[in-house]
């Protein structure tokens, strides 16, 4: 009765049902522009993640004074469906997943409240981070070759990621990047000549290369953190360290030994023929688009390769919004297929007039829906 009631309605008020057909399609383009275009839908990770760096300490040292102590903590907090550690030489991280339907601002908030009246912190380790799990979705792969020195290619790596990063992409990651080393190379009959042993030119070196927390002043919002930024992380810094430093007498570091910064021993690395490469993932978060991304992708490769060196390549693999835009041209050939049979079916068994009109409502409905 209702129905009939609306469909007399829209016959008697022309301009009524045009109105609301405009009103849907509308309401459809709106909703089509704030689609999410993505592989996969939206889920929540109920995870937390607690890291605590504590630089110097062992692994052992870091599970004893830190892991367990936090673990033994956090197994009280309400919903908490599973937990697991790790603990390696400076830094100690744990993961805490809650059941599903759990409100993670709540959970979050009473990680950080348990975090935070643990008080038995070693005096050296850093204060605990306690952040959410983002989950991120990849969007394409660069491989970057060329440079036959590694150490060329890592500056060529990490100023393309602070370039990506400033023009919207949300995350990038450098696998097979190895990581580096300062080495220092002493022949003993330098330290024999300066009275020297090998473990205290190491004590020397270890005392004079720190980063370490020196604790808060201040209350509420002006509370500031202290640090004592002393560490060395180049050859070049280690050179001006001072070995022996008296009233008649000055030895630098650089002085007496060998520094050079190398590929550490172990690390993997990319190699295609006789150069050196590196891979860069680009990665979305949950509310970015891939596509806009791509947008961003491409319109940096078309500034950045005319201006490369000839011997240095980019080339783009594994890009999954093409899967993407392949998926939704799908989609718009096979509507579009589906569409002009209707529109021959009934244009056979009914007038051109009625047809027409029956076709557009299939459209319409669709933008409705995305509403």
């Amino acid at each position: 009765m209702i129905a009939s009631d609306l469909i007399s309605l829209f016959a008697r008020h022309r301009v009524a049902a045009n109105l609301l057909m405009v009103m849907m399609i509308l309401s459809g383009f709106i909703g089509l522009h704030k689609l999410n275009i993505q592989f996969f839908p939206n889920f929540a990770l109920d995870s937390v993640s607690v890291s605590t760096i504590w630089s110097g300490a062992s692994a052992e040292d870091i599970e004893t004074g830190i892991t367990i102590p936090l673990e033994q903590r956090l197994r009280s907090i309400d919903q908490l469906k599973d937990m697991s550690s790790s603990s390696a030489p400076g830094v100690s991280g744990i993961s805490l997943e809650f059941h599903e339907g759990t409100n993670m601002i709540l959970a979050l908030d009473d990680v950080k409240k348990q975090v935070d009246d643990f008080t038995n912190l070693p005096d050296d380790a850093e204060t605990p981070r306690v952040t959410p799990l983002i989950r991120y979705e990849p969007v394409a792969r660069l491989l970057v070759s060329g440079p036959e020195k590694l150490s060329e290619l890592r500056v060529l790596a990490r100023q393309f990621e602070q370039e990506l990063l400033a023009r919207g992409i949300d995350k990038i990651n450098i696998p097979g990047l190895p990581e580096e080393t300062v080495y220092i190379e002493v022949e003993a009959e330098q330290l024999q000549r300066l009275g020297l042993g090998f473990d205290e030119l190491a004590q020397r070196v270890g005392d004079a290369s720190q980063d370490l927390p020196a604790g808060l002043i201040g209350e509420n919002d002006g509370t500031r953190e202290l640090r004592s930024k002393n560490q060395r992380r180049t050859p070049l810094q280690f050179e001006g360290l001072h070995i022996i430093s008296d009233s008649t007498t000055r030895i630098n570091l650089g002085d007496i030994a060998d520094i050079e910064q190398r590929v550490k021993a172990g690390s993997p690395y990319i190699t295609i023929g006789n150069h050196s490469a590196v891979v860069l993932e680009l990665r979305r978060n949950e509310n970015g688009d891939s596509l806009k991304s791509a947008e961003i992708l491409q319109q940096w490769l078309d500034e950045t390769r005319p201006k490369l060196p000839p011997n240095i390549r980019i080339e783009v693999f594994n890009a999954r919004w093409e899967l993407i835009k392949d998926r939704i041209l799908l989609l718009l050939k096979n509507g579009g297929g589906g569409l002009i049979l209707v529109l021959l079916i009934l244009y056979l068994f009914l007038s051109a007039r009625v047809a027409f009109w029956v076709a557009v409502g299939i459209p319409v409905s669709f933008m409705a829906t995305l509403a």
